[in-house]
């Protein structure tokens, strides 16, 4: 069940949201439309338009869709000639068969699944692709998993993700089997913006502020003392990048 308070907190957090979460990579968006640019694809809970700028860089004809006021402007300032939309997953200001593909990034877990996807056959056309893309941190990296476990322990939540389930066939009859693949790519970070980054989830927005210098402290102190990360100014992290599709029949 979607936990109301948490997904209405990131508006608060734009501008970090925008600056320390991680982008997607190009063949992970590419393999989710489905479709040659330059198809109109709608990207639902654009955010701050973390994946709405990868898909203009690919020459995608861009309809981004945001419910928050305050992430809509974020990714009005940061993405030039783009005005998102106000809407939700499960309600879209676009006519019936209007795009070619709907995707979503990490705001697919925020959906109500079943309503989303009848919105999404609603909005496309035949054979258009439905996409959820989801950045999950590798725990089999040893300092990641400690980062993990710290997360867990003065944060609760689910670790790499933060989030739900994936995309499961059965939400909509006009969309076909789920299909699903990996990607990777990795980001660069120092020890302020991995705090930045842990700082845009949503269980460290609500969490009070002495949690979050618990959590400051801790993070801190895994960057000076773990064997992977001490003495080191800067430090790759990687991601396995999560695609689901399904298509219109």
């Amino acid at each position: 069940m979607v936990d109301h308070t948490r997904a209405r907190s990131f508006g608060q957090a734009a501008e970090a949201y925008d600056r320390y979460r991680p982008t997607y990579p190009a063949p992970a968006v590419t393999w989710a439309v489905g479709h040659p640019a330059p198809a109109r694809v709608v990207d639902l809970g654009a955010g701050t338009g973390k994946l709405t700028r990868v898909l203009c860089e690919l020459g995608y004809d861009v309809v981004p869709v945001e419910p928050d006021a305050q992430m809509r402007a974020r990714l009005a300032a940061a993405t030039p000639g783009l005005t998102p939309l106000a809407g939700s997953a499960e309600q879209v200001p676009l006519p019936d068969g209007s795009v070619d593909a709907v995707v979503a990034g990490q705001a697919y877990h925020w959906f109500d699944p079943p309503r989303a996807h009848a919105e999404g056959a609603r909005l496309l056309r035949p054979e258009g692709w439905y996409a959820a893309i989801s950045n999950e941190r590798d725990e089999s990296v040893p300092w990641v998993a400690a980062l993990t476990a710290i997360t867990i322990e003065l944060l609760g939540g689910r670790g790499a993700r933060d989030d739900g389930p994936g995309m499961t066939d059965g939400h909509h009859p006009d969309l076909g089997p789920v299909e699903r693949t990996e990607f990777r790519h990795s980001i660069t970070l120092t020890p302020e913006t991995l705090i930045g980054m842990i700082s845009t989830r949503s269980h460290y927005i609500t969490a009070s502020e002495e949690r979050k210098r618990e959590v400051d402290a801790a993070i801190r102190d895994l960057t000076t003392t773990h064997p992977d990360l001490a003495g080191r100014e800067s430090f790759p992290l990687t991601y396995r990048t999560v695609v689901h599709r399904c298509r219109r029949r």
